[in-house]
């Protein structure tokens, strides 16, 4: 029998082996397509690529102290608590009035979820070093592109103030959002923060002989519930407990102060006024011109798919919208699913646009449908199988990784 000349070089025995296993070759493509396809539904989808490093905020509240305080007492030592920690490339410090930020930037490749317990661990080391009531805590485990959704909360006919509103933010539509599986936090923008606010008159403080701290005592001691014993009657058993939690401006009104040598007390309405206002702001929201707004920003958890947490919120939003008081509406102002779905789109078409022209250009040149068949159908293979690893290596897909 002659010999079979067998072919040379790896490209030519690689194309005799698919000849002669064309089932094989087939059932491979279609598992490796169908990986791919099955990668792409489950990796995270964004618009935006995320390239920031694993870094943790520290953010510390110490209202009414100046920036130079907060920078002595509070952000020097939690900065220099960080140095030479495992893993931490960069730490930084920022300062403002009543506030300290302190960011800690790890190395690439750090798991988020480490880094955070480093950082607490750090913390409850230099917290015997900051002032008494001064208490950091971190920020939400979320990156620099987490900010995935945005609304406001209008009132057109007037009815409710701004400090009403953000009331409404802050104890109702804040905490329904927040249990949303995938976000990480619900911040409030604008409006007025709800206090009660005590001004006291210097002359009556200086007439009762009493100081302004024993004033702020009296107010926190009043604003407490105690508890009791158990009392038993006609065989049933009643808890006792003294309910004194505060819930009004006369309340605090009625708080006693101290006690004149007569026997009659001192009140907080003898030593001034007690009204409701608003907490000082640095800022103020608006919406497309028309006056201020309450507004609320949805941050996404680190690693969570980005189109599905704004499915969920907007799913949410749907069930909060019919409890909202009268004439309160809650209003889109970004959705970043707009851009992943247009962007998703305009690549699909652009990708479509191209197969096509692939496999014109090959059909003109070879004058053979079947060849340009199979070029089109290798690239689609290879277009859904990089999904795979995509999946693999926990990437994103976005706008950048899906034109390249």
């Amino acid at each position: 029998m002659p010999d079979i000349e067998r072919p040379a070089g790896i490209i030519a025995r690689v194309i005799d082996l698919s000849g002669k296993r064309r089932w094989v070759v087939l059932l491979a493509s279609v598992a490796f397509a169908g990986g791919g396809a099955w990668s792409a539904l489950h990796t995270p989808l964004d618009a935006l690529p995320d390239l920031s490093d694993t870094q943790v905020i520290i953010a510390t509240e110490w209202m009414g102290r100046n920036p130079t305080l907060i920078e002595d007492q509070v952000t020097y030592p939690i900065v220099t608590s960080f140095l030479g920690a495992p893993n931490v490339k960069t730490v930084r410090g920022f300062t403002m009035f009543g506030m300290s930020f302190v960011y800690v930037i790890f190395q690439d490749g750090t798991d988020l979820y480490w880094a955070r317990s480093r950082v607490v661990e750090y913390l409850s080391k230099v917290r015997a070093r900051l002032p008494v009531g001064v208490n950091p805590q971190i920020g939400p485990d979320a990156t620099s592109v987490g900010w995935v959704y945005q609304y406001a909360l209008v009132d057109p006919s007037g009815k409710h103030s701004l400090q009403e509103l953000r009331s409404l933010q802050d104890w109702t539509v804040r905490y329904a959002l927040q249990a949303v599986e995938g976000v990480s936090e619900v911040a409030g923008v604008g409006g007025f923060e709800k206090q009660y606010q005590v001004q006291v008159d210097p002359d009556r403080l200086k007439a009762f002989g009493v100081s302004v701290g024993e004033v702020a005592a009296a107010i926190r001691s009043a604003n407490d519930e105690v508890g009791g014993r158990v009392i038993e009657m006609a065989e049933h058993e009643y808890s006792v407990r003294g309910r004194g939690y505060i819930r009004s401006v006369q309340d605090i009104e009625l708080a006693v102060v101290a006690t004149r040598a007569d026997g009659i007390p001192i009140r907080v309405r003898d030593l001034g006024t007690v009204a409701i206002g608003g907490n000082i702001r640095r800022g103020v929201a608006e919406l497309d011109g028309m006056g201020e707004v309450v507004a609320g920003i949805v941050v996404m958890r680190s690693g969570e798919n980005a189109l599905d947490v704004i499915k969920r919120v907007k799913a949410r939003i749907d069930e909060i919208r019919p409890t909202l008081p009268e004439g309160v509406k809650l209003v889109t102002v970004y959705d970043r699913s707009t851009l992943i779905l247009d962007s998703v789109q305009t690549l699909t078409e652009n990708v479509a646009q191209i197969v096509l022209i692939v496999l014109l250009v090959i059909a003109v040149f070879l004058f053979h449908l079947r060849s340009a068949l199979v070029n089109v159908a290798a690239l689609a293979v290879a277009v859904l199988g990089s999904f795979i690893a995509f999946y693999l290596l926990k990437m994103t897909i976005n706008i950048m990784s899906l034109e390249s």
